[in-house]
């Protein structure tokens, strides 16, 4: 098991007293039949745009995917949702700049060939069910080949998840170990509530095909079906023993579907990383710093958990939304998560907000009924929407509580 501590001692090593916010959103990049791009216009295009501007070119299993800026990298995900990632800053206004700079650069590149930048939690032509999934190519990565092979025996949408899902994600630091356990356990409590909060479809009464009717949280519930063994709840955030070493034991014994040797990617379906080492396919002692550092990030990205611990929280809840109510999310996710006042606030609201399943229940309440649903204390997700508003909002600085009004006038309109 020693591999398991150098998991530990990874995640150990993103304590800081910084308090910075990332921010990630994938776009669909469609045409006005709202059909995506294909791979390989739009890898073409991401060479062409990187090379013009110096960035660094990303490369996997010899395809060009993304660069790297200085404050920014662009990534293709499944079926070329386009990503852009933000470096981490802890000023929103920095964050809203280089997004404006990345739609100013891609916008007109875009527009030529016939194609805009789209936010949807869900692919609409997919939601409206005028396509489905079968539709849609994956881009030619051996790691999308590998994982589809391996959704389609631990779920019913893995087609869905990774041909027509796109999100909204946020990174947060952590001071500490006790520090994370804390962030991690309340943003799991309060995870259905951002989830409504930011849920972004393009029909009010759409569903998923050949499922229960529940209108809200299509994109939470292609990806809480997809595979038990990496999705949904954290698991055992509310243990007594959380912590950085259970976090580790998570990620070594978590199936890996894929691993990258030094020449391919090779499919190893259910093995997990612990699995890899038992049998030498890894071999500890031949590991280099950097390799060892590649392996780490390999398999936690291999989990696709709500929340994950890499050497930050990822916050992985929302749907892909438009600019102004990301900026929104940030500023919300700011003042509640980087205001100790409010973090001992929600620890005693949400006390007896103990386990797994009362989030569960709270998630399928709102999937049914939206922001109407009765969840924590008998207040509906409407109320608890208003009330982390308000909360967050009482520690930003003026400039930043402007960005709160776009939560506020997004809600306003569907009260």
């Amino acid at each position: 098991m020693h591999f398991v501590k150098e998991i530990s001692d990874y995640i150990k090593k993103g304590e800081t007293s910084s308090q910075e916010l990332g921010l990630e959103i994938e776009h669909f990049v469609i045409n006005e039949n709202g059909d995506q791009i294909q791979f390989d216009e739009v890898s073409s295009l991401i060479e062409s745009v990187g090379n013009k501007i110096n960035a660094t070119l990303h490369y996997t299993d010899g395809y060009i995917v993304g660069y790297n800026t200085e404050e920014y990298a662009i990534s293709l995900e499944p079926s070329c949702q386009f990503e852009i990632s933000i470096f981490p800053y802890s000023d929103i206004s920095k964050i809203y700049r280089i997004y404006k700079d990345f739609r100013t650069l891609w916008d007109p590149i875009f527009e030529v060939k016939g194609y805009s930048i789209k936010s949807f939690g869900i692919l609409p032509k997919v939601e409206y069910g005028v396509i489905t999934p079968d539709e849609i190519p994956l881009s030619p990565k051996k790691r999308y080949e590998y994982m589809d092979k391996y959704f389609l025996k631990t779920g019913k949408y893995g087609k869905y998840m990774m041909r027509s899902s796109a999100s909204t994600q946020i990174s947060i630091d952590y001071s500490s170990e006790e520090d994370m356990i804390n962030k991690v356990r309340i943003l799991q409590k309060i995870s259905p509530i951002l989830m409504i909060i930011f849920e972004n479809k393009s029909d009010a009464l759409s569903t998923i095909n050949n499922s229960p009717y529940k209108p809200h949280l299509l994109r939470t519930q292609l990806w809480d079906d997809l595979d038990s063994s990496r999705t949904g709840l954290l698991p055992h955030a509310f243990d007594d023993d959380f912590g950085y070493d259970s976090l580790s034991e998570l990620i070594y014994n978590t199936p890996l579907i894929l691993y990258p040797d030094s020449e391919k990617t090779v499919f190893v379906a259910d093995k997990s990383a612990k699995d890899l080492f038992d049998s030498s396919v890894i071999k500890k002692e031949e590991l280099t710093d950097i390799r060892k550092k590649q392996l780490i990030e390999h398999f936690i990205s291999m989990c696709f958990f709500h929340l994950r611990v890499k050497t930050y929280i990822e916050i992985r809840v929302a749907d892909s939304v438009p600019i102004d109510r990301a900026l929104g999310y940030v500023a919300l996710i700011k003042g509640l998560i980087y205001s100790d006042e409010n973090l001992n606030i929600l620890n005693n609201k949400l006390a007896d907000i103990s386990s797994d399943k009362d989030i569960y229940n709270a998630i399928d309440a709102i999937a049914s009924d939206g922001f109407n649903a009765i969840i924590y204390h008998n207040k509906t997700a409407a109320n608890w929407s208003e009330y982390l508003i308000s909360l967050a909002s009482d520690k930003l600085e003026s400039k930043e509580k402007e960005y709160l009004n776009n939560v506020r006038t997004f809600w306003n309109n569907i009260k």
